[in-house]
């Protein structure tokens, strides 16, 4: 019944293709305070903004997805962004049953360095982060992050770095049958974001600003029939080369990855984490 209903759902989606530097700030919806403009080079931005009084802020697709590439470029927080927490990500829903694919990118008080975040939700079961500092200012200029999603793995990737493959395997969740929409936002995490919380928002650094701009989809959407996507994204793997990248990210810049952290797994490791 299952592999019924996903190839209904499949049979109903159709591709989507946005690489317009002008036209993407139409794919989407925003919340709280949102401005767009042009950068030096007259290129489209979307700014999100973020003070005491404004409160979160973001843009969300108008389309669901299921399956697709997805990059954007974005320039961070200057200086003191501890406590906030930028994202771009995919999810179903907020329910305790949802799927989640994310990118988080959390505030420090010196500005350097700057941790991303990589998390897997799939029927509400998370805790499957990598977080990596980032090795470069990524708020000095503008650094492309890109999610692949396909039905064998979740691939992350910054600028032209691959840096996580997420597998998947039969017997396991993974997000496979909940479309999911686009979102970024920018909003206060203080609880957990900086030092596991221990560092809020001073909110006198404010207003704080992420910049994105040149947002790509190359996706499956509700609408016809699926297509292989521009690339082979939909059979996209790492090759010797890719997985090399990846392991030399986790070697220099890992802060943390889950599969190493008994503590939080009195029960045992969950069991991707003894898999190749």
């Amino acid at each position: 019944m299952a592999r019924r209903s996903l190839a209904v759902l499949a049979a109903a989606l159709a591709l989507l293709q946005v690489a317009s530097a002008g036209s993407w700030l139409r794919e989407f919806t925003t919340d709280g305070i949102v401005r767009t403009g042009n950068d030096a080079s007259g290129q489209k931005v979307m700014m999100l903004n973020l003070d005491r009084s404004s409160g979160p802020a973001g843009f969300n697709s108008k389309e669901q997805f299921l399956y697709g590439e997805f990059s954007i470029e974005m320039k961070l927080i200057p200086g003191n962004s501890a406590g906030t927490v930028s994202c771009f990500y995919l999810s179903s829903g907020t329910d305790d049953w949802r799927d989640e694919i994310d990118m988080e990118f959390m505030g420090n008080s010196t500005g350097q360095p700057v941790v991303l975040n990589t998390n897997v939700w799939a029927n509400g079961d998370g805790k499957k982060e990598h977080q990596f500092d980032l090795w470069f200012d990524p708020s000095a200029d503008y650094h492309t992050y890109t999610i692949i999603w396909n039905p064998t793995n979740i691939l992350f990737k910054v600028d032209n770095i691959f840096i996580r493959s997420f597998k998947r395997y039969a017997d396991l969740a993974y997000p496979s049958s909940k479309p999911m929409t686009l979102h970024a936002t920018l909003w206060d995490g203080s609880y957990w974001a900086t030092e596991k919380g221990r560092v809020p928002i001073d909110w006198n650094s404010a207003p704080f600003v992420v910049s994105y701009r040149s947002f790509y989809a190359n996706a499956c959407v509700a609408g016809g029939a699926c297509h292989a996507g521009r690339d082979g994204w939909m059979s996209r793997r790492l090759d010797a080369a890719e997985w090399g990248t990846v392991r030399w990210a986790e070697r220099n810049y890992m802060r943390y990855n889950y599969c190493t952290d008994a503590w939080r797994f009195p029960n045992g490791l969950p069991a991707e984490c003894s898999r190749k």
